[in-house]
Parts: C-alpha cells; sequence; structure tokens
C-alpha cells in the first residue's frame, strides 16, 4: 500500500472529533493492508513507529526536507526500510550518512507525507487515534472480541504487536498472547490528582498509599537461577544492572514477575537524581566499576505472577501480601492502608522528606490493568513550576496544522545575558491556547523558517515540569523533564521571569 493512503486516512481522522467515524476510518484501512503492513501501520497511526525512539531531532528533520515530490509513491514498506537502515547508521560520518538517508526519504515525499512523517518522527502526530481507538478499530476489522483484543494487547507489548496476529489469524492469533515468564507485560499506569483527599474519594473511602519513586520502572522475572531484568519499553537491561539480578534471583520462589522501580540512593540513603540513576542503564563494558561508584537499590511493589501462576485478576491487597511475603523489607515499597485524610497526608510529607516524588494511592481490590491509566492507581505529586520566556514556536502537524504548537523555553541568563534554552514543549496546550499563541506570538515575529517562527522574548508562561536533567541536546546543558504549560502569565514581564541561576540551583549545580 502506498503511504499516501495511511497519511489521508490520518487527515480524515484528525478532521473529525467523532469517535465512531475515526474506528469506521482505521477498521477500513486495515483491512486493506498487507499482513507485512499491519504492525507497521498500526504503530504509526498511534503515535510511534515499528523501531521504537529513532532519534533524530529536530534540526536534521529540518535540513532533511527539501521540495516535496509532485506525485505519491512511497509504499508503506518502502518507509520502515528506510527507518530501519537509519537506527543502523553509526561510527565516523554518521551524523553525515543520516542526513543523506533522511534527505533521500523525503526526497520522495510528497508534501502531505512529509507533514506526516515529520509529525511521526518528532513525537506530534496528533490525529486522534488513541490507543483505545485503535483497539476498538482492531477488533472491528479482524472479527475479534474487544475484550480479547484488549487483554492481548496488554499481554503482547502493546496494540501494534498484536495487530498482525488479529488480522491474519482472528481470535485463534491472540490465544497466544498469555502472561508468560521472560515476556514482558505492559506496565500498569497512573492518573494524576491534586492531593490526597482526592485520591481517598476517587478510591472509595480508602487506599493502600505508596511511595512515588522517580527512578526507573523495571519489571523481573526469574524462572529457577533464570533472571531477566525488563525497562518499561521492554528492553532487557539485565546486563546493566548485574545487583538486581542477583537480588530476585535470591527471592524464595521458583518462578516470578515482579513490578518496580529501580534507583541510586546516596550515602545518606535519599535518591539520587533520576538522571544520576539512569547512567547505569545502555552500559554494557565496564559495568563492575559504575556498579561500585553508583549502586541500584530495587524496591518492588507488584507481583504478577508466582510459581505458575497469574495474578493478574487477584486484587491489589491479596498481591502485595504475597509480595511482602517474598521480598526483604529493605526492598519493598513503604506502604500505609488508611481511610484517614490526616495520615493519608502525613504520608505524603514524609514522602516528600524522604527526596521522593510523592505517592501513588491504589485501590487495593482493583485488579492489575496492564498496559491501562485507569482510576485505580492515582498519583499525588508536587509538580515544580518555573515562570520561563517563549523565545520560538513551531509550527504543528496532524490536528494542531496551522497553528504554532510547539514552544522553545528560556531562562534569563543574568550573568551571561540573553536567554538560556531548557527544550520545548506541546503538552498542557487547550485549543485556547493554541488559538491565542498563534495570533500573539507572530505579532512579535522576528524572524522565521519553514517549521519555526522566532520570536522577540516578551511573553511569559509557566511551565509544570518534574525534573531538571542534564542534556546535551542544549547549549545550557540543561533540560525540563515532562514539561507542560499550566498558563500564560500576562501579568509578568520578561524581566520577571525565572533566571537560568535559578534553575542551577534547583538542579543542584555548582556555580
Amino acid at each position: 500500500m502506498l503511504l499516501a493512503e495511511v497519511v489521508e486516512t490520518s487527515r480524515r481522522i484528525a478532521a473529525t472529533s467523532k469517535r465512531l467515524e475515526k474506528i469506521d476510518l482505521l477498521s477500513a484501512l486495515l483491512k486493506r493492508l498487507n499482513p507485512e503492513e499491519v504492525e507497521i501501520t498500526v504503530a504509526w497511526l498511534s503515535g510511534a513507529t515499528r523501531q521504537g525512539r529513532i532519534g533524530i531531532g529536530y534540526a536534521l528533520l529540518r535540513n532533511s526536507i527539501g521540495e516535496p515530490a509532485s506525485n505519491a509513491s512511497l509504499e508503506i514498506l518502502q518507509v520502515d526500510r528506510a527507518l530501519e537502515d537509519f537506527t543502523s547508521i553509526r561510527g565516523a560520518g554518521s551524523d553525515a550518512r543520516k542526513r543523506e538517508a533522511l534527505q533521500q526519504l523525503f526526497g520522495r515525499a510528497t508534501r502531505e507525507e512529509a507533514q506526516f512523517l515529520s509529525g511521526l518522527l518528532a513525537g506530534e502526530l496528533r490525529q486522534g487515534a488513541l490507543e483505545g481507538i485503535m483497539l476498538e478499530a482492531l477488533a472491528r476489522a479482524s472479527g475479534s472480541s474487544l475484550e480479547h483484543i484488549r487483554r492481548a494487547a496488554m499481554m503482547g507489548g502493546g496494540v501494534a504487536s498484536i495487530a498482525r496476529a488479529a488480522m491474519s489469524q482472528g481470535e485463534t492469533g491472540l490465544q497466544q498472547y498469555e502472561i508468560a515468564l521472560f515476556r514482558p507485560v505492559q506496565p500498569m499506569l497512573a492518573q494524576t490528582v491534586e492531593d490526597v483527599s482526592d485520591a481517598l474519594e476517587s478510591l472509595g473511602g480508602e487506599a493502600a498509599l505508596e511511595y512515588k519513586f522517580d527512578g526507573a520502572r523495571v519489571q523481573a522475572h526469574k524462572s529457577g537461577d533464570e533472571v531477566r531484568i525488563y525497562s518499561r519499553s521492554a528492553n532487557d537491561v539485565s546486563i546493566a544492572i548485574p545487583e538486581i539480578v542477583e537480588a530476585v534471583r535470591a527471592l524464595p520462589a521458583r518462578e516470578l514477575i515482579l513490578d518496580g522501580e529501580v534507583l541510586s540512593l546516596d550515602a545518606q540513603g535519599r535518591p539520587q537524581p533520576f538522571q544520576v540513576s539512569m547512567r547505569r542503564f545502555g552500559r554494557k563494558v565496564n559495568v563492575d566499576e559504575l556498579q561500585q561508584e553508583l549502586p541500584m537499590t530495587p524496591f518492588w511493589f507488584d507481583l504478577l505472577y508466582l510459581d505458575g501462576a497469574s495474578l493478574l485478576d487477584h486484587p491489589q491487597a491479596h498481591r502485595f501480601h504475597e509480595l511482602a511475603n517474598l521480598t526483604p523489607t529493605r526492598n519493598l515499597v513503604p506502604h500505609l492502608e488508611t481511610e484517614s485524610p490526616d495520615r493519608a497526608e502525613d504520608f505524603l510529607h514524609q514522602a516528600l522528606a524522604s527526596g521522593n516524588e510523592g505517592v501513588m494511592a491504589k485501590s487495593r481490590h482493583a485488579p492489575y490493568a496492564a498496559g491501562a491509566r485507569g482510576q485505580s492507581w492515582l498519583k499525588i505529586k508536587r509538580a515544580r513550576t518555573l515562570d520561563l520566556v517563549i523565545l520560538a514556536a513551531e509550527w504543528g502537524n496532524g490536528r494542531r496544522q496551522g497553528w504554532l504548537s510547539n514552544l522553545h523555553l528560556g531562562a534569563r541568563d543574568i550573568e551571561k545575558g540573553g536567554f538560556a534554552m531548557l527544550g520545548k514543549t506541546f503538552k498542557g496546550l487547550t485549543d485556547e491556547m493554541l488559538a491565542w499563541q498563534t495570533a500573539e506570538l507572530q505579532k512579535i515575529e522576528i524572524a522565521r523558517d519553514k517549521y519555526t517562527v522566532y520570536v522577540e522574548p516578551k511573553i511569559v508562561v509557566e511551565i509544570a515540569f518534574n525534573e531538571i536533567q542534564i542534556s546535551q541536546r542544549y547549549p545550557s546543558g540543561l533540560a525540563l523533564r515532562f514539561a507542560r504549560v499550566k498558563r500564560y502569565r500576562p501579568d509578568k514581564p520578561a524581566s520577571a521571569s525565572d533566571t537560568f541561576q535559578t534553575v542551577q540551583k534547583l538542579a543542584g549545580i555548582a556555580q
């Protein structure tokens, strides 16, 4: 199939707000795909690629898009092969070869195809084909029950991973996707609430509270002496954290699957910043040396499988009880079961005082909803905010086409002058905010290129974020993690915005 057909479906999905119409469009497209095109296309229309994060930055994308092709000729499999080849480019001269590879790909793309691909590769494809809609479309197209499709996606690593089996074999193809050792289960996710009182009310007046760590989410699988540790994205990271492998191997169970976080603690037992813990991942050489410098500690909070039996459908209280019987106290997440808002608030303060992000509130009666972000797990964090200045904005893709979307964020540098860029975000923007900033930013435009409008540093925006991390992507050396727009600050001039020196202090960097 031609890429143009996928792009047209994406355009039509973005143009409608009707859920059933989106499902109809997706289902019709799925039925026309060849089996080898199904996983690729489902991933694309869910906002990802089959290869995962490819590592293509905005600058490389901008420099790779030239004059559009006049006719649509690119096929789905050709694009997928090009992306696969791109991920294998390494070594001396790799930057130039990557640029050439992208230029060749975009040189064959029409204007609409180039917009779709750039949005996909930049992570800003917003056409409204969320996973829930895609699951329903796959159920309809394959003739399978939605319940079985959902369950298979949870067990099989996501909707794209199961799509080919569903389309080619129907219900029979889904039977292979049950919980199994050494096949990572999609992690259960949490919704955010403002405070612990809201969490208790949402969960029926009682909850199991746990510290929320800012570490690396992992899943540990054990069968006898064989142990593997998987990251949140289902990569095997066992070689990078051998002490976690040994800790799991020592647990008194023949078979198990654990859910938890691992992180580095300082000499006082407080959590190190996220980016410090993440230094341990991706390391394949000199692991022993880094292990001595930066040992990792596991904190387990769920048990999904034990000695041949799935625990996914058991209540959280039962799963945690079984976990507590297996795990040393030092590796068990701090835990409180309560109906009292006062006790819950005290527990939150303890978590924050210990250097953690906040707390999780969990329904004691709920099963483990793998891959789902439902109302049974709630997270309460004290997000930090900064008042930053808009330096530029990039034109959006998909549903945001025609609006200035991705904001470039800067902090005043009172030592060097000007503004230090701390990253970009398009998160948190409502349609009203998008319309407002598209009009207002063009009034103070100082330059533009094909993708970006650069503006006078006048407009202040309040940005919430989770962490400040070391980054080689920006000259400032720092970037905000999970930045999202809270509100614009028309009451505040740029001269009253937060400084880069303040940001450095928050990041713990000596000046």
